[in-house]
């Protein structure tokens, strides 16, 4: 009984430090870590390389995994960029598991933990910001500590009452009866990360029972495959109800765990004996805690090189059946403020070139024909007004305040470019024709110029919705390669032509606003000599009013979704 005791309160505890440290580490990191993961991801490799230094800085994928969700939800990341970080956080996650075999399982760190304990709670009560953070880490990791020494107690009891020959045996038998060996103790594995929702804690009792006699080596690397496995059971279950973007990743997440394990099964006849020879000048744990991150690199390198072929096999098999429109608006970006605000910043640059097109369109057709109504094309112009609403609603939902300057600035742009956007909506939904009367070189002026003045505003809109970053001071182009790939003089193209269109926008917007005084001059001089009647002329005002307005609106709210508003 007290055997068991031990173990259970040794997990118990282990799953408590955990817990503890990575709260705290995660504070103590702050927006470092979504800053990190959001530039970090330029390459399949480079994403998978921080994805495991970020993980074994913060000690917890599911924070990485998290994290990189909502960063791909809010469009911040691609979703093969977002994969890379997945994969690597699970290589980063073993280091746990090194901690166990060169610390955990030797020296018994009892007088060491109890009062980093203290400390580090004492910090965390009496202390604020990043301090109380770090005392929380520490406490945490002592907690972790003192687990391993009461776990190995535990397992010490076990050692007496099991033995690796009551377990199946994976070698020296028939090739049938290890196959069933190694397939009976996944299953176990698979289990005990399911029951435990963690595969460290899981690896952790498996170290401690092979270094306490309780298993052979060759089972515990079996019960390895099979926890590595389990991990994906918990992204299965928090994919049930969740968005599109989550999904996708728990299902390439699966599906990466499956693929790993395959491998592992197929290489374990050849593998495991040469861990058994190496046993007699290297210990066990050590090489358990090798097997388990070569494990995890192998599967990494197989995929890695065929990431985009594999993302889009996934995406074959879930698609994105929600509106393009709304399609960043996922609730996984709310925990996250950078990636709500980009959430929504993408969500205004979509909807604006939506409602842009179609009034560039519509003005075009009026303008050849004045019995053609601009808003023909109703459709795409509600869903895109509607899309502003959502934006709106979801931005109220953030999860907390801006933690830097440049975030800070970034949301106030967002904020102003969705106002001028959601302003756009609402002059262009007024019941109004924009086709002008006949006979007035004025009114056809004003309708090319809000033409021009829509499709600068599209194209903008259409870059703000694509550039991984558009509030640099270079804009990069629409294009299929990488950014990391683009020069620096096509940069600077870019960021020029970018200026240029931003210049043509802003003249057309205060040139009908010159017009439009121009033209009540006129108006009223047709008025005063009985050539029109008066409702016709505040009709005609209006109609060019509207347009000043959209022009205007439109202007503005593509300079602040490219970082160029005042």
């Amino acid at each position: 009984m007290s055997t068991a005791i031990s173990v259970l309160g040794g997990v118990g505890l282990f799953l408590l430090g955990m817990s503890v440290m990575t709260a705290g580490l995660k504070g103590l990191a702050g927006s470092k870590l979504r800053t990190v993961l959001s530039k970090a991801a330029a390459t399949p490799l480079s994403g998978a390389l921080w994805g495991a230094i970020v993980t074994l800085i913060v000690q917890s994928s599911s924070a990485t995994t998290m994290t990189t969700i909502g960063l791909v939800s809010a469009g911040v990341l691609t979703f093969p960029q977002g994969l890379a970080l997945v994969f690597g956080a699970n290589v980063g996650t073993t280091g746990t598991g090194w901690l166990v075999a060169l610390i955990g399982v030797r020296v018994s760190l009892t007088a060491a933990a109890l009062p980093m304990i203290f400390v580090g709670a004492l910090i965390k009560l009496l202390g604020g910001g990043r301090v109380s953070a770090a005392g929380a880490a520490l406490a945490g990791f002592a907690l972790v500590l003192f687990a391993l020494t009461t776990l190995q107690q535990g397992m010490g009891g076990l050692a007496e009452q099991l033995h690796p020959a009551d377990l199946p045996a994976v070698l020296g038998t028939t090739w049938w009866a290890g196959l069933y060996g190694v397939l009976a103790l996944a299953v176990v594995g698979l289990v005990m990360t399911a029951v435990m929702q963690s595969s460290t804690a899981a690896i952790a009792v498996t170290l401690s029972a092979h270094y306490a006699g309780a298993i052979g080596l060759d089972q515990a690397c079996a019960l390895i495959i099979g926890q590595n496995i389990g991990t994906a059971t918990s992204s299965a279950m928090a994919a049930i109800g969740a968005s599109s973007t989550a999904k996708r990743l728990a299902l390439a997440y699966i599906l990466f765990k499956l693929i790993a394990a395959a491998i592992a099964l197929v290489l374990f006849p050849v593998t495991i004996p040469l861990l058994v020879r190496a046993s007699d000048s290297i210990g066990g744990v050590t090489l358990l805690a090798a097997y388990h991150t070569a494990y995890n690199v192998i599967g990494v390198l197989v995929l890695l090189p065929v990431i985009n072929g594999f993302t889009r096999f996934v995406e074959r098999i879930l698609p994105e059946r929600g509106s393009p429109l709304t399609r960043c608006l996922d609730r996984a970006a709310l925990a996250t403020p950078i990636a709500t605000v980009e959430a929504v910043r993408r969500t205004v640059a979509r909807a604006l070139e939506s409602m842009c097109g179609s009034l560039a369109a519509a003005l075009s057709a009026a303008s050849q024909d004045a019995s053609v109504p601009a808003r023909q094309n109703t459709v795409p112009t509600a869903e895109a007004a509607s899309a502003l609403r959502q934006a709106q609603e979801f931005m109220s939902e953030v999860s907390g305040p801006p933690e830097s300057q440049d975030e800070q600035q970034r949301l106030t742009s967002t904020l102003h470019a969705l106002d001028h956007a959601s302003r756009l909506a609402e002059t262009f939904g007024e019941e109004a024709e924009f086709g002008m009367p006949p006979g007035g070189s004025q009114d056809a002026r004003a309708v090319e110029i809000c033409v021009e003045a829509m499709r600068s505003a599209a194209s903008l809109a259409a870059e703000a919705a694509v550039a991984p970053d558009s509030s640099d001071a270079e804009i990069k182009p629409r294009t299929a390669s990488p950014p990391s790939l683009t020069s620096e003089k096509e940069l600077a193209a870019a960021g020029t032509s970018t200026d240029q269109a931003l210049a043509h926008l802003e003249h057309c917007a205060k040139a009908l606003g010159e017009v439009r005084r121009d033209h009540r001059k006129i108006t009223l001089g047709l008025v005063a000599s009985g050539a029109v009647t008066a409702d016709e002329a505040i009709a005609r005002v209006d109609a060019v009013r509207r347009l000043e307005a959209l022009a205007h609106h439109g202007w503005r709210s593509a300079a602040h979704l490219l970082g160029r508003g005042a």
